[in-house]
């Protein structure tokens, strides 16, 4: 089963309106691409289109939250890291407010309208926010997951959503908790940490990767902030390398969350698996991430240098 992760999104957020009348939703004018449409026509009373004013819209969920709401600010995610990050940083984490800021369309996955709206940064900019919770979840069930606990959560959340198809590769016992990765696969000769989307090239790599006769660990890192320290220090002691891979530069995201960890615990050789400090590009999904080399045979490439590097 495939559902885009948006639809995920939007369909939880119904679900919640239903449960706690407190949570309302902001959207600027793409409600039909975010999917917060559903919302809207549910609950027309607790949704808000502020059109194209994406700074004035965290302003506003500031307000809302301040007031006691739960509100989701929903549009694409470089909007809200770069054009919205004044009032993300002064009004909504600054004074610690419970917002939650839904970016959609991340990564490479809005391949139609290329490189002015595909995020590679937002990752290393919120990160860098004090007070923020970054959130990327990789399937369906963790998607779900992913929005009912970021609503839980007290204080100010990024969480970071992709426009293409996931799969459900989880079931309804999946152990999804905010800051704690998951060990999906064991291995003891490196791990290959992946969030989002890519955590399944993670495991199709490690498929890849038995036949070369290594085994390797795979992590689900649904969480960057806080980052799962203590996983990374057992992996590192344990397997002796890790291959990182994110759909985001390879500046300020899993990668260096990975290694600024490794280094502060337990130094072992670390290879990131991201795009290589550029911008992106028009063309189909598939085609732009191989480009960018997000792909299977790069991240084989790199667990045999990490484990190479071991001696």
């Amino acid at each position: 089963m495939e559902k885009p992760q948006r639809l995920v999104f939007g369909e939880t957020l119904v679900e919640l309106g239903a449960e706690n009348d407190r949570i309302v939703v902001l959207d600027a004018d793409v409600s039909s691409s975010t999917q917060t449409l559903h919302f809207a026509a549910k609950y027309p009373e607790r949704f808000f289109n502020f059109g194209v004013a994406e700074a004035n819209m965290v302003s506003a969920a500031a307000g809302f939250a301040a007031t006691g709401y739960i509100p989701f600010v929903s549009t694409f995610a470089f909007l809200l890291s770069m054009r919205a990050g004044d009032p993300v940083r002064a009004h909504v984490a600054y004074p610690r407010l419970n917002v939650k800021l839904a970016g959609g369309y991340a990564g490479l996955s809005d391949f139609a309208d290329g490189a002015s709206h595909q995020s590679v940064e937002d990752l290393a900019v919120m990160r860098a926010i004090p007070h923020m919770t970054v959130v990327v979840p990789s399937d369906i069930t963790e998607t779900r997951m992913a929005v009912r606990a970021v609503a839980e959560h007290e204080g100010p959340v990024f969480l970071r959503l992709s426009r293409a198809e996931v799969t459900e590769d989880y079931g309804p016992d999946h152990p999804f908790e905010i800051g704690r990765g998951i060990v999906l696969r064991d291995g003891s000769d490196v791990t290959i940490v992946g969030t989002g989307p890519m955590v399944q090239m993670a495991m199709r790599a490690a498929d890849a990767l038995a036949e070369d006769g290594i085994a390797a660990r795979v992590v689900d890192m649904h969480t960057l902030k806080p980052l799962d320290d203590d996983l990374v220090a057992r992996c590192a002691g344990e397997t002796g390398a890790i291959v990182t891979v994110e759909e985001h530069n390879i500046y300020g995201g899993l990668g260096s969350a990975v290694c600024e960890s490794v280094c502060a615990s337990r130094p072992v050789p670390v290879l990131r698996c991201g795009i290589p400090d550029r911008f992106g590009e028009s063309g189909a999904l598939s085609e732009i991430l191989a480009r960018a080399g997000l792909s299977v045979e790069h991240v084989c490439e790199l667990a045999h240098r990490a484990v190479a590097a071991k001696n």
